[in-house]
């Protein structure tokens, strides 16, 4: 346990079940950036001061660290209070060193991604006959469950898909692993997929559903409020080129377009119209009018997603709590046009442990302006 005036940094290590980290590699331990992104693998870094005595003449002692070789687990998490939360769970793969002739000044730094890596590794091919893909998405998670103690949150599909499953035969590529796979079935529905750490050390939660709308916004965001601000910095850009309607062939050579925003509730008061266009994309062979149009709303979406992005640092000590990606947060004090609520696509924790700083540093966005909530707690 790393004590960070006020904060405590909690480094277990190890290979499937971590423990906590030696006092050796605590005591090294000089800063960590953890980076969570609702669209891709997140990832780590941790940077430690090494240095070589008599005792360790052959080799720096931490770069032949046991619970530091690659492809171990590293859950790191930091405690307001007396309640770890964890920020991030995952593996170890890469070791840079940087020695130096200056006393104190060599650096072993440490880089890793999420336990959702190792879903990235081995491509394979596998068939699902008869399944759909919420159960296929259920199997595969299966043996990382098991590993990681991922517990998954699969939502059922409510679109009319290629066929009835009871005749759909679902076949995963040699060409795809296991990420890519559930990954591509998600985005039929519209969907994303993600893991997390949390809500407890060695725990993790994996999503395969809507992007989430409906729970509550973390404690808001306050920016330009003399005292009451938590927020270093932040600013906000409106691009109205973002929205892009699409065009899809249907089976009887017609075309179709989807050009309007469908995710409920909607964040903002006022929706930009679609000012381009484009053509779908090739689907999967024997994909239905159905299926294109889900998919094809689903791509609009995202267009509108990032109309209104906002982007900002804050000081984690004085938030009190973790800023979480893939979720919602409310924006006070920026006035009408951006204040309101709005969905976390990113959030960089910097911990530098020497000199105790916490900041966040935070990505957000939504597909317009102007506020649907007319009252924000903070």
């Amino acid at each position: 346990m790393i004590n960070l005036f006020g904060l405590h940094l909690q480094l277990m290590l190890g290979e499937t079940l971590p423990t906590p980290a030696p006092l050796k590699v605590s005591e090294a331990l000089q800063s960590v950036e953890v980076t969570a992104k609702d669209s891709d693998r997140s990832g780590f870094q941790m940077v430690f001061q090494v240095g070589r005595g008599l005792a360790d003449r052959k080799d720096f002692a931490l770069l032949t660290e046991t619970k530091l070789q690659p492809f171990n687990r590293v859950v790191l998490s930091v405690l307001f209070g007396v309640t770890p939360q964890p920020i991030m769970d995952g593996i170890i793969t890469k070791h840079q060193l940087a020695p130096s002739d200056e006393p104190g000044a060599s650096k072993l730094t440490v880089t890793g991604e999420d336990v959702s890596v190792m879903m990235d590794l081995e491509k394979v091919q596998r068939p699902y006959p008869q399944l759909g893909d919420n159960l296929i998405v259920g199997l595969i998670l299966i043996p990382y469950m098991i590993d990681y103690g991922i517990v998954p949150q699969i939502m059922v599909p409510s679109d009319p898909l290629v066929r009835p499953v009871t005749e759909q035969t679902r076949s995963q590529t040699s060409q795809e692993t296991d990420r890519d796979f559930i990954t591509k079935l998600a985005a039929k529905h519209g969907f994303v997929f993600y893991v997390e750490p949390g809500p407890t050390p060695l725990a993790n939660f994996a999503y395969w559903g809507p992007p989430p709308r409906l729970e509550l916004p973390q404690p808001a965001l306050s920016v330009n409020m003399g005292p009451g601000s938590n927020v270093e910095t932040m600013s906000f850009s409106y691009n109205e080129l973002s929205p892009k309607a699409l065009t899809y062939t249907k089976s009887d050579g017609s075309s179709e377009t989807v050009d309007s925003y469908s995710r409920q509730p909607p964040l903002a008061a006022r929706v930009p119209d679609t000012r381009q266009s484009d053509f779908l994309g090739d689907g999967p062979d024997g994909e239905t009018d159905a299926a294109k149009r889900v998919r094809a709303q689903g791509e609009v979406d995202k267009s509108f997603d990032n109309v209104v992005t906002a982007e900002g640092t804050l000081d984690a000590l004085r938030y009190g709590r973790i800023l979480k990606p893939r979720s919602l947060v409310d924006v006070r004090g920026a006035g009408d046009s951006f204040d309101g609520r709005f969905y976390v696509k990113s959030v960089t924790h910097t911990i530098d442990v020497k000199k105790g700083l916490y900041k966040q540093k935070f990505s957000l966005s939504r597909e317009g302006v102007g506020t649907t909530t007319p009252l924000v707690m903070p």
